[in-house]
């Protein structure tokens, strides 16, 4: 058990007035108790109470640490493990539940009588989740750092004919000889107009003299999710708007990096990114947030938008991202992570922004 971690869910619950929360999240319950289980369509369940009887639902069929560190309670398939999970709960207080429990457990236990009430308490989770303790930061240090080195690798790949798909396909063997576990997600390459697609994968578009070319990638080491995008262009510039396209984004890139501190609202920072791009008459053209967070899963709760008034602390990690879109021409993205630190920010991303034409 990560007690620490533990500790900080449980005072979160306390703000919150409650005394216990079940958590069914597979991420959440390793950040929890370093403990993986895949348990697809089976229920994986951890019980928290502030009276600390915590408790670890899991199938028979799931291979556990010798010394678990926490109560489990085996069950098969046949058995009524929902009616053990909530005998388990306090039914004279009320339940806090997290955002992922699917509604095949949920509702039965609602229909058991099991707690007084059902809150979502997915708060007290994703907060603590945010605020990155020492082993996380180096965690995440040590994925950014091969992220760096791929791109390098990734940019050896662009040839004249390549295609998009080509590119991608050799991705996940590249991460794998830096050392990374896997893909974060699947990677994003963009020949020329596909750059200004919104959440594009790749297809079968053949790289040629004058496209950008926009990828964003990502890959896991030890359980924690890199993210980076860099976008170079290939042979020749086909205007001169384009290089003034990509030294917008880079400038607002730099201006809300330089932003990053404790202390500082989300949409400030949101806003520093797009005042610059929207004084140079493209703010249409930059068509989603800033940032999100990032940690154990690539897109964590938490983000960097207008939207958001919550304040930065130390500790947290996550993209900075602006981007602008010509439809049907080109489209540019740099994002760097970025950890806040006790007096202002860490880059983690050292690979080069500078406008690159590929030769």
């Amino acid at each position: 058990m990560k007690e620490k971690r533990i500790e900080r869910v449980l005072e979160k619950l306390g703000a919150m007035g409650l005394e216990q929360m079940v958590v069914a999240d597979a991420i959440s319950i390793l950040y929890l108790t370093d403990i993986w289980v895949d348990a697809g369509e089976r229920l994986v369940a951890l019980y928290l109470n502030r009276n600390r009887k915590h408790c670890l639902f899991v199938n028979h069929m799931f291979t556990l640490p010798a010394e678990p560190g926490v109560e489990v309670v085996r069950f098969s398939d046949t058995d009524p493990y929902l009616e053990l999970l909530g005998a388990r709960i306090d039914r004279e207080k009320v339940l806090g539940v997290d955002k992922v429990m699917p509604a095949r457990f949920l509702l039965p236990l609602m229909e058991q009588g099991c707690a007084a009430g059902f809150v979502n308490s997915s708060l007290c989770v994703d907060e603590t989740r945010a605020i990155k303790d020492e082993e996380e930061k180096e965690a995440m240090k040590r994925v950014s750092a091969i992220n760096d080195q791929a791109m390098a690798r990734f940019k050896e790949l662009l040839k004249e004919g390549v295609t998009e798909r080509q590119v991608a396909g050799q991705m996940k063997e590249i991460y794998q000889s830096l050392g990374a576990d896997d893909l974060s997600f699947p990677p994003s390459v963009c020949f020329g107009a596909n750059g200004a697609v919104g959440h594009y994968r790749c297809g079968d578009v053949a790289l040629k003299p004058g496209d950008c070319v926009l990828m964003d990638v990502g890959c896991i080491k030890d359980h924690y999710c890199a993210d980076m995008t860099r976008t170079f262009f290939f042979k020749k510039m086909e205007k001169e708007e384009h290089q003034r396209v990509y030294e917008l984004v880079l400038a607002a890139n730099r201006a809300a990096e330089a932003m990053v501190r404790p202390g500082v609202r989300f949409k400030d920072i949101d806003r520093a990114a797009r005042n610059i791009i929207e004084e140079a008459g493209y703010g249409s053209c930059f068509t989603h947030r800033l940032g999100h967070f990032i940690g154990m899963e690539v897109h964590d709760y938490g983000d960097v938008s207008a939207a958001n008034e919550e304040y930065t602390q130390a500790g947290q990690i996550f993209s900075i991202e602006p981007g602008i879109y010509l439809e049907g021409e080109m489209g540019v993205r740099i994002e760097d992570l970025v950890l806040v630190t006790e007096d202002g920010c860490e880059i983690l991303n050292s690979y080069s922004k500078e406008l690159e034409v590929l030769q």
